[in-house]
Formats: C-alpha cells, sequence, structure tokens
C-alpha cells in the first residue's frame, strides 16, 4: 500500500467513526442524553415508493397521507433507502425516462446512471431518520461500501454560512474537520455522496444560472449547491436531496435522476413501532387497539412522529387507576401531550408530583404564550425551524430560548449546529400548528384584535372589538380555503377543537376563562355544510370535514350516506375528488350498506382511487368498471384486513383474467376474510383460475357459500376441483358455470357480441332499410310497406326481429341524429303518444344521440350528458337483462377504446328488442 493509500484509508476510517459516533443513536423529541435509543434499537423500516403522488403540493401534508394509503394498494415497488443509488428497474416511468435524458451525452460511461436523487415527504415522515439510516449503515460496513465519502450538509446548518464565502474543501471543513488532510486534487478520484437534508428547511436562494467547475475556487454557498447539483462541480459524486412536498420546485427537474417518496409506516409497521416503543406488551397491545379504534389516529400514525406522541399520550394514561375517556381527536390527543409534558418537567425540574392540570398550565403561561406567539407568526411566513431574530420578535430572547427547550424538551427544541450556534424548533410541525391555535383562541377569548387582523382586518373598517367565535372560524375557514398549499388546514382544524368546551376546560390555567360556544360552533358547523362543494379543492373539504369531527359533530357520516344514496351520477369525478370521496368514506367510521362503483361518473384511474371505499362497506359492486388484476391486489388487501364488513362483492365483467383471480385468492385464503358471496361472472378465468379459487377456499373454508363463474371458460378440470370443493365444505352451495366456452376467454365485451338485423314489420314509413336490414335512413317520401300490426305509425321508429336475454351486446354507427334504444315488445304502435315513443315510458329505454350531446331517457325522466371531447359517431350497447342494466358507450374511431356515457338500473320482467328512432338526413347502421 502507498503512502498516499494509508494517508487515504486513514481518512475514511476517521470519517466514518466520527459519523457513526454521530449517528448511532436516535433522539425521539428533543436531543437529551436521557431521550437517546441507539438507532438500529429502534429503527422501523418506512415505506419508501419510486417517482411521486400527482398534486402533493396543493394538499397539507397530513392530508398527503391518504396518497399513501393509496400507494400501499398499488403495485408500486417499495425502495429501500439504502438501495435509492441502485440502478433503475427495466419498467422505468415516463418521468424517469425524461429526467435520464436531460443528462450529458457521453457522460453515462463515467457515472452511475442514478446520480441525483431527491426524497420527498412530509413533515415527520421519517426523512432525516433515513438519512441517519443510511449513513449509519455505510459507516458500519453493511452497504454502499464502494463510496468512499459520505458528506452531510443540512440546510439548516446551511443556513448559517448562507452569506459567507468558500471553496468547496472550505466548506466541507466547516461540516467535516476530520477531513482536514484530505488533499481536494483527490476529490475527482474518490466516489463521494453529498447528502443536503431539509430542501424547505432552506433559507437561500437556490440560482443555477452561475456556473462553477473549480473545487478550489471560492465562491458563495449557494452557487457551490447548485453546482453540486447540477454536475459541473464533481460530476462523479452522488447527491441526495430530501424536502417537504411543497419545496421540490427549488430544484428543476432536469436535475434529478430519480425522485422517491417516503409514504410513512404501513399497518404492520405501526405496530411494529408502538411494540419496540412500549416494552411492556400488554401495554403496547392496548394501545395498538385504541388506535385502531379511531380512524383518524390510525392513519395519523403513518407518521413516524405521531406514533411517538401516541405513544407517549397513551402510555401515560393507561397507567392511571381512574383513566378517563381516552383522546380520539387531534386536538385532545395534542392537548394531553401538552399536559403530560408540563407535568414531566415539573416532576423533573422542581421534583414536585402535580397532578391538577389548572395548576400545572399556570405555572406555565407565560412560557407557552410566547412559543404560541412564535408558533403562529412563523407558520404564517412557512417556517419551521427559527434563529435568533425570529425569537426577539416574540420578546424571547436567547436565554430564555434555552430555558424553555430544557423545561419543554418534548415540545420546543434548540440544537447546537455549525460552530455551535443556535437553531431552535418544535419537535413537529403538528405540534407548532397546535400552538399557533392555541395562540389565535387565547387572543380571541381576550380580545386581542391586533393579533387577529390576519383574520379579520378590513381595509374600509377597523376590526370590531366584540365578535363572536363563529366569526373568527369563518373568517379562519375562508383562509385555509385560500390558501394553495394547506398551509392552515391542520392550524384551522385545532382552532375548531379548541373551540370545543369540553377541550377549553383541559385548558385551564393557560386561558383564562372557558366559553360555552355551543351556538357558535351549529354557526360555523352550517356554515362549513352549507359552502359551495364544487367550490372547495377536494382536499380543503377533507380537511372542513375533519374540522366537523374535532367539534364533535357527527354528520360526517350523515353527509357521506346522503351522497351515496342521491345517485349523483350526472356529476363527472375528477381524479381529485375521487380521492377525496374515497377519504370521505374511510374517514366517516361507519359502515356502508352498499358501495356501487358503477354510479360514479369518472374515468377508469378513478374508479381505482375510489377502490379503498371497498373497505368499509358490506357489499361492493364493482361489475363492468373496467378493472384489472392490479385492482385485484387492492381488493385483496382489503379482504385481508381485520374486521372487514364485505360480505358481498361482485366483479363481473372485469378483465381480471387468472392471474388477476390469483391476486384475489390471497385475500380469499386470508382467515380474517368473511366473504360470503363472490361475483366472478364474465372475467376471463379458466381452469387455471378455478385451481387457485379452489387452493384458497381449502385454507379458508367457512364463509364463502356463493361463487358465480358463469360466462367464463373453467373447462371441466376446473368445474371438477370446484365441485370436489363445494362437496367438502358445507358452506359453498353454489357454484354457477353456465355460458361458458372459449368464446368467453374474448376481452371486453365482444364475447356477448349478437348479430342484430332489423324488422321490416315493425320500421315506419318514413324510414327505408337497406343493407340486408342492417342500416335505416330518414327519407322524405313515404314507403310503400305494407301494412301491419307491430309497424310504428306515428314515430319514425323500428325495432330489431331478435329477442334479448342474458348478456348481449351490439355496435351502431349514425351519421346525423338519433336515438338507441332497447324496448319491450308490448310498446304501442300507433299513434304519437308518450306510450308509443321511445323512452316516455316504463316499457323502453332510449339514449338520444346528437353532435352536442347525449340524453338518456326513460318514463319521460331525462338525464342531459354533455359529450366526452373524444366522442365519435359509433355507439356500443351492453345489456345484462339479469342484473337489470343497459349501459351505452362512446367509441372511438382509432383506437376502439370505450368511454361510459351512461347506465339504467331497473328490474326487466321479458325480453328486450334493440329499436331506433332516426331524424331527418340522417341514418344508423347496426355494425
Amino acid at each position: 500500500m502507498s503512502e498516499s493509500d494509508d494517508v487515504m484509508l486513514r481518512i475514511t476510517e476517521g470519517h466514518k467513526t466520527t459519523l457513526k459516533k454521530k449517528y448511532e443513536c436516535l433522539y425521539e423529541g428533543v436531543a437529551l442524553k436521557e431521550n437517546q435509543t441507539l438507532l438500529n434499537s429502534i429503527y422501523t423500516e418506512l415505506y419508501i415508493t419510486e417517482g411521486e403522488s400527482e398534486g402533493v403540493n396543493e394538499k397539507h401534508e397530513v392530508l398527503q397521507i391518504e396518497t399513501a394509503s393509496r400507494k400501499w394498494v398499488s403495485q408500486d415497488k417499495p425502495i429501500s433507502c439504502n438501495d435509492i443509488f441502485k440502478p433503475l428497474s427495466t419498467n422505468r416511468t415516463k418521468e424517469q425516462k425524461k429526467a435520464l435524458s436531460h443528462q450529458e451525452p457521453g457522460r453515462d460511461r463515467q457515472k452511475p446512471e442514478i446520480r441525483t436523487v431527491l426524497t420527498k415527504g412530509i413533515a415527520g415522515i421519517g426523512k432525516t431518520v433515513s438519512v441517519h439510516k443510511f449513513i449509519l449503515d455505510w459507516a458500519e460496513g453493511r452497504t454502499n461500501q464502494d463510496i468512499d465519502f459520505v458528506l452531510v450538509l443540512p440546510f439548516r446548518e446551511l443556513n448559517l454560512v448562507k452569506d459567507d464565502q468558500f471553496s468547496l474543501h472550505g466548506l466541507l471543513l466547516e461540516f467535516h474537520p476530520e477531513l482536514k488532510d484530505l488533499d481536494p486534487k483527490k476529490y475527482n478520484n474518490c466516489k463521494m455522496l453529498f447528502i443536503f437534508d431539509g430542501l424547505d428547511e432552506s433559507r437561500l436562494h437556490l440560482n443555477f444560472s452561475e456556473r462553477l467547475c473549480d473545487v478550489t475556487t471560492t465562491s458563495s454557498v449557494n452557487i457551490l449547491i447548485t453546482n453540486l447539483i447540477q454536475g459541473n462541480l464533481l460530476p462523479s459524486a452522488l447527491i441526495w436531496i430530501t424536502c417537504r412536498p411543497a419545496a421540490a420546485s427549488q430544484i428543476p427537474s432536469q436535475f434529478t435522476s430519480r425522485v422517491t417518496e417516503i409514504v410513512g409506516f404501513k399497518d404492520l409497521q405501526k405496530e411494529e413501532y408502538f411494540r419496540k416503543r412500549v416494552s411492556d406488551e400488554s401495554q403496547a397491545n392496548r394501545i395498538i387497539s385504541h388506535i385502531k379504534t379511531s380512524v383518524s389516529l390510525h392513519i395519523m400514525c403513518h407518521i413516524p412522529v405521531f406514533c411517538w406522541i401516541s405513544a407517549t399520550v397513551l402510555q401515560e394514561m393507561l397507567c392511571q387507576d381512574n383513566v378517563k375517556e381516552i383522546p380520539k381527536t387531534l386536538t385532545e390527543m395534542y392537548t394531553h401531550f401538552l399536559l403530560i409534558q408540563i407535568k414531566m418537567k415539573k416532576q423533573k425540574y422542581e421534583d414536585k408530583v402535580e397532578t391538577d392540570s389548572k395548576n400545572l398550565l399556570k405555572s406555565s403561561k407565560e412560557i407557552f404564550l410566547k412559543l404560541a406567539k412564535l408558533a403562529f407568526n412563523q407558520l404564517l411566513r412557512g417556517n419551521i425551524m427559527f434563529y435568533e431574530e425570529d425569537l426577539r420578535e416574540c420578546d424571547i430572547d436567547v436565554s430564555e430560548a434555552t430555558v424553555y427547550s430544557g423545561i419543554c424538551t418534548e415540545i420546543f427544541k434548540e440544537e447546537s449546529v455549525l460552530r455551535q450556534k443556535k437553531v431552535y424548533c418544535f419537535v413537529h410541525l403538528s405540534v407548532q400548528e397546535f400552538f399557533a391555535a392555541l395562540y389565535v383562541f387565547y387572543c380571541c377569548v381576550n380580545r386581542n384584535m391586533e393579533a387577529l387582523e390576519y383574520f379579520l382586518k378590513k381595509k374600509t373598517r377597523p376590526v370590531p372589538e366584540n365578535f363572536p367565535l363563529h366569526v373568527l372560524l369563518k373568517k379562519a375557514v375562508d383562509k385555509s380555503l385560500e390558501s394553495k398549499d394547506g398551509r392552515l388546514d391542520l392550524f384551522v382544524r385545532f382552532l375548531h377543537g379548541i373551540s370545543l368546551e369540553s377541550n377549553q376546560k383541559l385548558l385551564q390555567g393557560l386561558l383564562t376563562h372557558t366559553q360555552n360556544n355551543q351556538k357558535s360552533i351549529k354557526k360555523i358547523s352550517r356554515y362549513i355544510k352549507e359552502l359551495d362543494k364544487d367550490g372547495v379543492p377536494p382536499e380543503r373539504w377533507i380537511n372542513l370535514l375533519h374540522c366537523l369531527t374535532e367539534m364533535n359533530d357527527g354528520s360526517l357520516h350523515e353527509d357521506v350516506q346522503a351522497f351515496v344514496k342521491s345517485g349523483n351520477s350526472r356529476t363527472e369525478l375528477s381524479l381529485a375528488h375521487c380521492t377525496a370521496l374515497a377519504y370521505m368514506f374511510l374517514m366517516s367510521e361507519e359502515v356502508l350498506d352498499e358501495f356501487d362503483l358503477r354510479k360514479y361518473k369518472t374515468s377508469d384511474e378513478g374508479r381505482r382511487r375510489l377502490l379503498p371505499a371497498v373497505r368499509c362497506c358490506r357489499k361492493a359492486l364493482l361489475a363492468g368498471c373496467n378493472l384489472t388484476e392490479q385492482s385485484c391486489s387492492s381488493v385483496a388487501s382489503v379482504l385481508q384486513s381485520v374486521n372487514c364488513p364485505l360480505r358481498e362483492l361482485d366483479l363481473s365483467n372485469n378483465d381480471l383474467q387468472d392471474s388477476g383471480v390469483k391476486f384475489l385468492c390471497e385475500g380469499l385464503k386470508n382467515p380474517h376474510c368473511k366473504l360470503e358471496i363472490l361475483r366472478l361472472s364474465g372475467c376471463l378465468v379458466t381452469e387455471e383460475g378455478c385451481s387457485s379459487l379452489a387452493s384458497a377456499l381449502g385454507s379458508n373454508p367457512s364463509h364463502l357459500r356463493e361463487l358465480d363463474l358463469s360466462y367464463n371458460h373453467p373447462g371441466d378440470s376446473g368445474v371438477k376441483r370446484l365441485s370436489t370443493q363445494m362437496n367438502q365444505q358445507c358452506r359453498l352451495k353454489s357454484v354457477p358455470v353456465d355460458h361458458g366456452g372459449e368464446l368467453m376467454i374474448k376481452p371486453g365485451f365482444i364475447k356477448y357480441a349478437c348479430d342484430l338485423t332489423l324488422d321490416p314489420n315493425t320500421v315506419n314509413r318514413e324510414l327505408s332499410l337497406s343493407e340486408g336490414n342492417r342500416k335505416v335512413t330518414r327519407v322524405r317520401e313515404y314507403q310503400s310497406y305494407p301494412d301491419h300490426p307491430e309497424r310504428f305509425g306515428g314515430w319514425c321508429q323500428v325495432m330489431c326481429r331478435e329477442s334479448l336475454t342474458g348478456r348481449c351486446y351490439w355496435e351502431t354507427e349514425r351519421s346525423g341524429e338519433a336515438e338507441i334504444s332497447v324496448t319491450y315488445k308490448g310498446i304501442r304502435r300507433k299513434g304519437l303518444g308518450d306510450d308509443c315513443e321511445f323512452g316516455s315510458n316504463e316499457k323502453s329505454w332510449k339514449l338520444r344521440c346528437s353532435d352536442n350531446s347525449y340524453t338518456a331517457c326513460h318514463n319521460k325522466q331525462r338525464t342531459d350528458i354533455p359529450h366526452h371531447p373524444s366522442h365519435t359517431h359509433r355507439i356500443g350497447v351492453y345489456l345484462d337483462w339479469s342484473s337489470g342494466t343497459v349501459s351505452f358507450y362512446s367509441i372511438s374511431s382509432d383506437t376502439h377504446t370505450l368511454t361510459h356515457i351512461h347506465t339504467f338500473h331497473c328490474t326487466f320482467t321479458e325480453p328486450l328488442y334493440a329499436g331506433f328512432y332516426v331524424y331527418y338526413d340522417s341514418s344508423v347502421s347496426l355494425c
């Protein structure tokens, strides 16, 4: 080994030792010795995915958890934090390919394919912990040993030197003095990883326009960082940037080769965390059980920091003999967290055991009000890290801040960072938002008008000195709706929660008095419910529903049920609205009798987003919704969930194939699955799928009693396996396999295609038949058809010869304007009355098609449907007689893609016939 190699080895080993010592312990709350835990002993693997969810910048971070839940039931492949620089999978997304295409030509051979990784995640989700785990595993020689140096430059510390000038080597020595003997000329020969943690905390202005290539040139911190990210400085170096979603736009997309997203704990990981955090197994089980009783708390526990807060509160409360009602809302949880921290402070620093919460709060009132003011001021500015100048604004000097962080160790943090300078923050953004709401409510109660001007001021008149609480809450709601990034969402939620008298009583001592705000609560509840929902972004609407929950308003479930029962199929639901609606279903904490996915007018992706609602219903009707094998994975995860209420599931007429059925069987064989009726009619199932079903039923035989496999191709062996299984277990009583055969393996509706011809005995004399009675045209001369009792005499209509039952599908092509119908044979033929016109009576159903719109009619009830942007003149009709549905689809001329227009739901009592009404200068052809 040469002398230079020996020096390099010594520097590397010293660097690893320094990092190991710094990152081997995890501090929950504040970095005090008594709070430290070995990172490897408590670390719980987080769920990290490649790519990102769309629209995240428009949601408050807590509401982005629903997006995380949706990703978990998709086929996204999780990534370990230690693998984020591993090459991309061969199945790259369009986004990834686009990012890689921006790399400079010829560079691929000299550097890894993944150079710059941007990791997003909401506050407290575990970004920094993931960074620490990566560093510790590297320093201890476990992973990524091809990297020579891991250089950690957190933005919160870079802020302290943002006005200074450095060479790259000089900057690194500020953060890693153990590298003082490293020759800067060696940088290009080393594999270096730069970690920029917490971009959202940056107070630097990142300007990517100035170029710098020399590591020895002195420049500003901003220019050094931007050129490292761009690859102008050390192009062979790896870059890892972490940030909250709203800050990600500071890095132009062309400079990142991979985007990952930390979406927190899955359900099993939550339980793993609580069992590691709470040593008493019985107590851990009680905490887990309680968390599961509240959907809101359970979802929040996807955030590791919230798990810690919940464990702190519940562990303390469950130890008490006279435990009162355990918190079920966020406001209750955070209020108890505050009380517990004050109690601990009293015991530790004053050696007093004080149990009266009023006295506890009274003794710390001055401290907490100053912190609350700081929280509110900085929340409005979007800051979660504070410096000395921020503290002075709230009459807090540095010595006070040190005292505060010492006695409020789990609420407010002081950290010594670069050059022993101090930075301050609350332990989590949500704690800051809770304190901010507390401050605003305190000011409201004490009529501090100056502090409330942000919500109440009007340029034309002064702020009134006396005003009811509901005015403040209304203004706060309005402000939150104006915020594009949802900055005030959780703050507003806490503000509504604190307005509840029961929560005010918990805060007595800090608040001078409590108020019975029932009148104000009723008024703000009514205001929220009466808001124009069409004008409210879905994410904001979700948060307003949470505000009702915080005020113990139980109307959430009523709103969901009303929406479901309304059958509001006319409204086109965007992807965001589908997300919001699914979230409403999940948060209602009530079981729906029926969830019919077909009733919601949206895209295929929109329907997939609504799938989580299956988790909270007894009957799920998902037939004909263009679901795929991946959707089966989502449904299977529901079937495996504890206490799942789902008893009837209809997946008919989705091209699931055997692979989708195999996914589904993972749920069916789980002992938690209590499904009684499963319909897989027309799902392209063959004997392979039947084998999977038989195996699943053998593993969990005690519940399923009806399995519909009609319109599939099970084959003799598939039928035999299912029959054997049916004989072996008493619950399964019915397995229909009728209408089977190879023809049923055709995808889509084509397997139900029927050959129709127009009936000359029914055609009106103003209509002309041609092309072998497969085309009808409106003409201006009467045709010389013979008299016939079935001929339409008034309306220009015609029926087909063939009677229709079972499942049937046909397509038509129109020229001009026409009406496409199904009707009973007994419809009247003579005259111009409603009883003769298709769609104007109880015997017929029609879709009127023009170049501007569609109109669906039955028994004189009209539904106007705007044209889809990609409309054509070709219409497909699918009849499922036994299920009582007839559906109309527009068919694109280029891809033959079907787009749903309208579905009629009814109970058919006799065979149906296809029929048509044709307008002047128009025609209809059977395809």
